[in-house]
């Protein structure tokens, strides 16, 4: 008789806590939206491509300010990218993503998951509050701030 064991998930509960807190926390300091989405396997070839696709069925675009981000893992497959909407992206330029990516990859290669997409999430809310500051009478909470488990 065999048994399988159950594959070790990609955060812990309290990992997962952490992650959605450093969501909350980042987006109170600006009218951004951050979004995190894990599945094990890539079903594409091309990771970006895969985050994009992903950020549009999301529905990530309808942002009033088009400054969305996705930080997509691919947890099986080993792969990460970030996908920021035209609003923040114009803001920042690819150099910028190469180097959160970097980072996140730092600490993935650690074992550091929950660290990785924390450090990721509070340098990009920072770099959301700079770019697009919360105004209190406009701004709202428009996308939710739980992680999304694909496949």
């Amino acid at each position: 008789m065999f048994f399988f064991n159950k594959r070790k998930p990609f955060l812990s509960k309290p990992e997962n806590e952490r992650v959605v807190q450093a969501i909350r926390e980042a987006e109170k300091r600006t009218s951004g939206e951050i979004r995190v989405f894990i599945e094990s396997k890539n079903p594409l070839v091309d990771t970006l491509e895969r985050a994009a696709l992903v950020f549009y069925k999301l529905e990530m675009e309808r942002t009033v300010h088009r400054n969305a981000v996705l930080i997509y893992v691919a947890s099986v497959h080993r792969e990460i990218a970030i996908f920021g909407d035209e609003g923040i992206h114009h803001s920042v330029g690819d150099d910028y993503w190469k180097n959160e990516l970097q980072q996140m990859l730092n600490c993935f290669k650690m074992g550091n998951m929950a660290d990785g997409l924390v450090a990721c999430i509070n340098h990009i809310g920072t770099t959301l509050q700079e770019k697009f500051p919360f105004h209190i009478a406009e701004d709202k909470n428009e996308l939710p701030d739980e992680i999304i488990f694909g496949k």
